[in-house]
């Protein structure tokens, strides 16, 4: 008898709505508390230990997203980091995608360039309502992109880390994201030029590597506790049913 599913707060209880939209045709109403813009997109994942699949249906896309600073304010930085840089990889994969287009580079610049003005202030306890909303507006254009876009290499790598071996989503694809974007950077110069540019930085990988210590957020999967062991049947994983890239 429920006229709508309201998931309050970050990606985990958005994904939970999206399934119970999905099973029920439900409507969404998304009130997000992080900055990973997954409210914006059709996207579904489910992730059972051995892999994390992922599909598209307009069902899941909320009817009505409502964004407020306030929401944010009690969102530890070692959370709110890594979700920005989360929204920020579906932008930078956006500025290389299969089907990028001119409007589609020009949300996904703008959405890095969003989220890099306003995360470090975020982070450091010194953002205003201000800031705070320029983060969430970072957000909301990365999943526009995201929403649009098709994924390459890093969702790739990001869904077998995180699927295959239990790491966390958000602090996954902050790690991943510089090194998969140097591994583009001679086959995707005018993406690293946007990258660059909406970071105000020489090197596009460089530039997110250091965003991310800037703002306290894991720089390595054994951060993670992530065993080298397993890097091997990672990379099997991985390049047996690849992403365009």
């Amino acid at each position: 008898g429920c006229d709508c599913v309201v998931a309050i707060g970050g990606g985990s209880a958005l994904g939970v709505a999206k399934g119970i939209a999905l099973e029920t045709g439900l409507p969404i109403v998304a009130v997000p508390s992080t900055y990973a813009g997954s409210e914006m997109t059709d996207i579904w994942g489910v992730s059972d230990g051995e892999g994390k699949t992922t599909g598209r249906d307009k069902q899941v896309v909320p009817k009505a997203v409502i964004y407020d600073p306030d929401l944010t304010k009690g969102l530890p930085a070692k959370l709110a980091g890594p979700s920005g840089i989360n929204a920020m990889a579906h932008s930078v994969e956006a500025l290389y995608a299969q089907n990028r287009n001119p409007v589609l580079s020009m949300i996904a610049e703008e959405g890095i360039r969003a989220l890099a003005s306003g995360l470090p202030p975020v982070c450091d306890g010194t953002a205003g309502d201000d800031r705070r909303g320029e983060a969430l507006y970072g957000a909301f254009m990365c999943g526009l992109a995201l929403a649009t876009a098709t994924m390459g290499i890093h969702h790739k790598l990001c869904h077998v880390v995180g699927g295959s071996f239990g790491m966390p989503h958000a602090e996954t694809h902050t790690i991943i994201l510089p090194h998969a974007t140097h591994y583009n950077r001679e086959a995707a110069p005018e993406a690293m030029q946007a990258v660059s540019r909406s970071l105000g930085t020489e090197s596009a990988a460089g530039g997110i590597f250091d965003l991310a210590e800037r703002i306290g957020a894991p720089t390595a999967l054994k951060d993670l506790g992530f065993d080298e062991k397993n890097l091997d049947r990672a990379a099997d994983i991985a390049t047996a049913s690849p992403y365009y890239n």
